[in-house]
Parts: C-alpha cells; sequence; structure tokens
C-alpha cells in the first residue's frame, strides 16, 4: 500500500470544494451573527476526564485518546463540540442572563457515522443558554433554517420528535443500559419484533406506547393520534404540545413527525429536529434541547441549539460559480507593481503569469487582462 494513502473515512478537501465550504462557513457565522450569537473556539484537545465529562461520556466510543507528553495525562480529540461549549458557558462566561454562542471548527470521530460519511466534520453549531421557554427553540429551529436558506439549500424538510416522550413511557421501569440501548436501536429502526420481545415484561401502558411510537410518524395528524394512542401522562402531554406550537410557527418549512425517534446525541432532554434535503442520504442538521449539558460545570440551566456538517452540506449543492479575475503580466516595473496593488486593494482578483509559465488555476474564471496602453496599465475584457 501506497504511504501516501489517507485512512479510510478521511480525504483532502481540493481547491474547487475547500473553496466552497470556506464561503459557507463565513455564511453561516454571519448569519448567526445577524442573530447575536458570539462566536467562540474551543481547543480541538482536552483533557480526557474533561471533554468525557457528563454529557460528553456518550462520545466516549467516538473518541479519538492519545497521551499529553508534557503532563503524562489521557487527553482527547473532541468529536463534538456542544459539550466544550457548555463548559465555555458555565466555567468560564458564568453569565447570569441569556447566552448566544456559536462556533465552527473540526470534530473526529473515531467511526464514520454513515457509510460514506467523513470522520473529520466541520461542525458548525449555535446553541442558546439561559432560557427554558419555547421562544428559544423556536429561535434555534429558525436560525438553522436561515443557515440552509443562506447555503442555497431549495426546500428543506424538518422532522421533529421529543426525547420526553420515551423517557415518560419509561419512567419507573428498570432498565439495565445493554437493554437501554436495545430498545432504543429497535425504535430507530422500527423493529415491532425487537420491540415486542424487549418489553414484554413491562407495564402495560409503558409497553402498548412504546409499540405505538412506531406508527407514529408522518404528517401533523400524528399529534392528533398520539393523543389517542399515548398514555395521559404529564410529560407526554407537555412535549406533544410544544411540538404543536413550534410546527405552527415554521412558516412555508415542510414538517413531518417521528415520534420514535432518537437518533442524534444521547444528551437531548425535549424538543429535537432534524432537517434533511434532497441528494442527503442523512440529515444535514441535527438539533433540540439539552437542559443537562451544563450540569457537570456547576451550571444545570435550560439550553438548546443546533450542529451540521459544512463537508456534508456542500456534497448537497451545486458548485458555485468560478471568481472572476484579471490576468496580468509579470514585469519588474513600478507602475505594472502599483496597478496591480491598486486592484488588489479594491478587492479584485489579479493572477500574474510568471515568466515562461501561464498560471494554470481551477478557481478563478480571467475573463479581463492588464494591458499596458499609451504608458498606462489598463483593465480589457478578455
Amino acid at each position: 500500500m501506497s504511504a501516501w494513502v489517507l485512512p479510510d473515512h478521511i480525504a483532502d478537501v481540493l481547491p474547487s470544494e475547500a473553496r466552497h465550504i470556506e464561503e459557507l462557513r463565513r455564511n453561516l457565522l454571519d448569519a448567526a451573527r445577524c442573530y447575536g450569537y458570539e462566536l467562540v473556539m474551543p481547543p480541538l484537545l482536552e483533557h480526557l476526564e474533561s471533554l468525557l465529562s457528563g454529557s460528553g461520556e456518550a462520545l466516549d466510543l467516538q473518541t479519538f485518546k492519545l497521551v499529553d507528553q508534557l503532563s503524562g495525562r489521557m487527553m482527547g480529540l473532541r468529536a463534538d463540540s456542544t459539550p466544550q461549549v457548555a463548559r465555555i458557558d458555565a466555567h468560564l462566561l458564568n453569565r447570569q442572563g441569556v447566552t448566544r454562542l456559536c462556533y465552527c471548527g473540526p470534530v473526529l470521530h473515531t467511526r464514520p457515522g454513515s457509510p460514506h460519511a467523513t470522520r473529520e466534520p466541520l461542525q458548525f453549531g449555535a446553541e442558546i443558554y439561559g432560557h427554558a421557554g419555547l421562544e428559544a427553540d423556536l429561535e434555534t429551529l429558525l436560525l438553522a433554517l436561515d443557515c440552509l436558506k443562506v447555503a442555497g439549500v431549495p426546500a428543506p424538510g424538518v422532522d421533529m420528535a421529543d426525547a420526553r416522550i420515551v423517557k415518560a413511557l419509561l419512567e419507573g421501569v428498570p432498565l439495565p443500559g445493554d437493554l437501554l440501548a436495545r430498545l432504543h436501536a429497535a425504535l430507530a429502526a422500527k423493529d415491532s419484533s425487537e420491540l415486542a420481545v424487549l418489553t414484554r415484561d413491562f407495564p402495560a401502558a409503558s409497553r402498548s406506547g412504546l409499540l405505538a411510537l412506531l406508527q407514529l410518524y408522518g404528517d401533523d395528524k400524528v399529534l392528533l393520534e398520539a393523543e389517542k394512542a399515548l398514555p395521559a401522562l404529564p410529560a407526554v402531554h407537555a412535549a406533544l404540545a410544544n411540538l404543536k406550537w413550534l410546527s405552527s410557527r415554521l412558516d412555508g418549512a415542510r414538517i413531518t413527525f417521528d415520534l420514535a425517534d432518537l437518533r442524534g446525541y444521547a444528551y437531548y432532554t425535549g424538543a429535537t429536529f432534524s432537517i434533511y434535503a434532497r441528494g442527503a442520504s442523512d440529515a444535514l442538521v441535527r438539533g433540540g434541547r439539552y437542559d443537562e449539558v451544563g450540569a457537570v460545570f456547576g451550571r444545570n440551566r435550560p439550553a438548546t441549539g443546533f450542529s451540521l456538517d459544512l463537508k456534508s452540506l456542500v456534497g448537497v449543492l451545486a458548485p458555485g460559480p468560478l471568481r472572476a479575475a484579471i490576468r496580468a503580466p509579470w514585469r519588474d516595473v513600478a507602475g505594472l507593481r502599483a496597478a496591480i496593488s491598486a486592484l488588489r486593494a479594491r478587492g479584485e482578483t489579479v493572477v500574474c503569469v510568471l515568466p515562461g509559465h501561464e498560471s494554470e488555476v481551477d478557481e478563478f474564471h480571467c475573463d479581463r487582462e492588464l494591458l499596458e496602453q499609451a504608458g498606462q496599465w489598463v483593465v480589457k475584457a478578455v
């Protein structure tokens, strides 16, 4: 095998895609700033006990681990930025009111999330801390949709659920960790046979409610069906009411519900959402409420947000147009150097043709040329 072959699900990003990703990064950060979100930059690696504390424990198997050569302590490369941002909110900022934070940086996964996924996503996210009301949930949903609009994703679809429904149906049912994981997997796969076996010794209300969830997916009629099919528990009623309120305020969006959907990170505590688009094999955006995320850092306050992978996002978009550029000759002439500097100062891209070599560029369309006419350097259309 060649020494230059990269590991599975790790890839170089070449000029055209890299330019598109970078433009998306800037545009999404600008969109978040328009909502009042402040940019933070968590470190790529931390001491393992900090990185995998609290809600970060769910990321243990997805986290690359190494030994710090300075301290001898175990360190981890982050697999998700949300626990880090929760630490920043709780431990460093420690504000009393609402805090809006956004970020964009690489994360690393020991295994790909899907057969064609990268193990090195470029994760963009936005999070609100300090407000328990549905207003914060709605804001994160609207910002997520605006980000996809800015990116040029046509007609995205929002799929909604609520983590409290399954938790309410399992209330009081003793479940070892392995059984809980198998139950969650059966719900996600809508495997009625497996779910029936796993719940055979459950209380009747819990068992019937969990089995009913497998059929509760589709348009807004699902919420009416759920009110009839699920046990009349306060948490279930609150979850359904919240989903109805949120969905009614997403004007123009295609909305569906899947009340058995437990995909995504295990730290969700309330309403959750996934946003899909044509051409994407999986959700482009995942988000929701995760009120327990800061507890281990000493501040168990409300939190909600979303994240997406820019590499996955750019994969469903049409390539952007090439940037217009000006071709210029290379000469050791003060007037030419001054003309090129003036053009670049105005934001123009000027590609100099080095002696004996025509420039080979894939990212720029040289539709103009810098020429000398009557002792002056002027730009002419090619």
